[in-house]
């Protein structure tokens, strides 16, 4: 039975987790366009200038909404490095601001361990609009002019990859979007570059291996059941007729009976309101920051859902996260603590029944379970039941349980509350068993 190792276990234990992307778009004045900016060069690289930049800022607007680990966007689409590369000449050493000596990357990585949040890294080399590369390549020509500016580009990936993993001490994930090609694939070798610097992270991804996977969609949600395992060693990378078959579903439902552990990952911006997707921030687009109703709505589909959420934020010109935002990120944060922070009782243990008694009867609208994910995911059948004036009636049933299930129905009086586990893989081991109101 396939079981997490020690960064999976990290991963799946902070639930949440934010991604800051910060790149030249920030200071253009204009909308986000994906795919002019893939193929457009910034004109003027010194439009770059956040005069109040403050990354503990942001660090703590995040952890307010209760993320564990940060990301920041290293290089993005525009192929500008954030920090200060040797390898990419194309970079914080090129500007103005502060004389050329600015390392957002640096200020972050501090930042995260100054208020307990771990840092990790997004690192985009699938697209770059200042040296033309599209999907991990160079414009093939069949030339040995082309061919000779591929290398290099590998080589300055495969360098880039060496200086975020060797420079800042452990990181918690670093995220190649889009994977990271393979050398299989004509893309830079990563992989063992990784391997070398960082012990215990999350790899996310290339076509050789993926400690998570997407999960099929950026809603921020996954759909029932997600199972934490999966029948390939890498998430999307290759084997796409099948991962993307039947609108992703593999990637959404994962496979109970997979021989991988590979938990998904539910991602959306908190810019994302009525028909919007900013993970870039952009003036005047507060209007679009989700609903609290939603996030959590979110919250309760991802994390609940056996899934990792993670909020991309986006800060603002001036290099701050915007005050709506941070107001939006800590009324998430205090409704998760209100709604699942103090349960009414809870049990764990190993066996197939669960029993909660209260005395007298309790209003209960929502139960959390979780599995001890280190024996792997067991539970194939449960079903909750609530006693009723003195009778035991169904409240909810499910398959997966795995790092988390949050269950919720209309409010029931009760005098007990029971966990049945009708089919299971092996002894199941219940790390908690919880009862909420709210």
């Amino acid at each position: 039975m396939p079981v997490p190792h020690q960064a999976q276990l990290v991963w799946q234990d902070a639930e949440l987790a934010a991604i800051f992307h910060y790149d030249l778009h920030v200071f253009d004045s204009v909308a986000y366009n994906q795919t002019l900016n893939r193929i457009t060069p910034i004109q003027d690289v010194n439009i770059f200038n956040p005069s109040q930049l403050d990354t503990d800022q942001w660090i703590r607007s995040v952890k307010a909404m209760g993320a564990k680990i940060a990301i920041i966007t290293a290089t993005h689409e525009t192929g500008f490095a954030i920090y200060q590369s040797d390898a990419n000449p194309y970079c914080m050493k090129v500007l103005k601001w502060r004389n050329g000596k600015g390392d957002i990357m640096r200020d972050f990585v501090r930042s995260c361990r100054k208020y307990g949040v771990l840092p990790g890294v997004y690192i985009g080399i699938r697209w770059n609009s200042f040296l033309g590369v599209h999907d991990f390549m160079m414009p093939k020509d069949g030339s040995q002019f082309q061919a000779n500016r591929q290398v290099f580009y590998n080589h300055m990936c495969e360098g880039m990859t060496k200086e975020l993993m060797s420079r800042y001490g452990d990181l918690a994930i670093v995220w190649y979007d889009g994977g990271g090609h393979g050398p299989e694939l004509g893309g830079p070798d990563i992989l063992p570059i990784v391997e070398k610097y960082q012990k215990n992270i999350i790899f996310y991804h290339n076509s050789q291996r993926a400690d998570i996977r997407w999960g099929g969609s950026e809603t921020g949600m996954v759909p029932y059941p997600c199972w934490g395992t999966y029948p390939f060693p890498y998430s999307h990378s290759k084997n796409q007729a099948i991962v993307f078959k039947c609108d992703n579903q593999l990637l959404k439902n994962g496979d109970a009976n997979g021989a991988y552990y590979m938990p998904a990952m539910s991602d959306s911006p908190l810019r994302g309101y009525k028909g919007r997707h900013e993970w870039f921030w952009e003036p005047h687009d507060e209007q679009h920051i989700y609903p609290l109703d939603d996030l959590m709505k979110m919250y309760e589909n991802s994390v609940g859902h056996n899934s990792t959420l993670i909020i991309g934020v986006a800060p603002d010109n001036r290099g701050l996260v915007p005050d709506e935002d941070v107001n939006r990120l800590k009324e998430f944060g205090d409704e998760i603590k209100r709604r699942y922070g103090i349960p009414l009782a809870s049990v764990s243990g190993v066996g197939n029944m669960f029993s909660l008694n209260f005395k007298p009867a309790v209003k209960v609208n929502s139960a959390v379970i979780s599995e001890n994910i280190t024996k792997g995911e067991r539970v194939r059948s449960y079903r909750i039941e609530g006693k009723i004036k003195g009778k035991w009636r169904i409240l909810s049933s499910g398959t997966c349980i795995g790092h988390k299930k949050i269950d919720t129905w209309e409010p029931q009086n009760v005098s007990a509350l029971r966990l049945y586990i009708k089919m299971s893989e092996g002894k199941p081991y219940i790390s908690a068993f919880s009862a909420h109101r709210y």
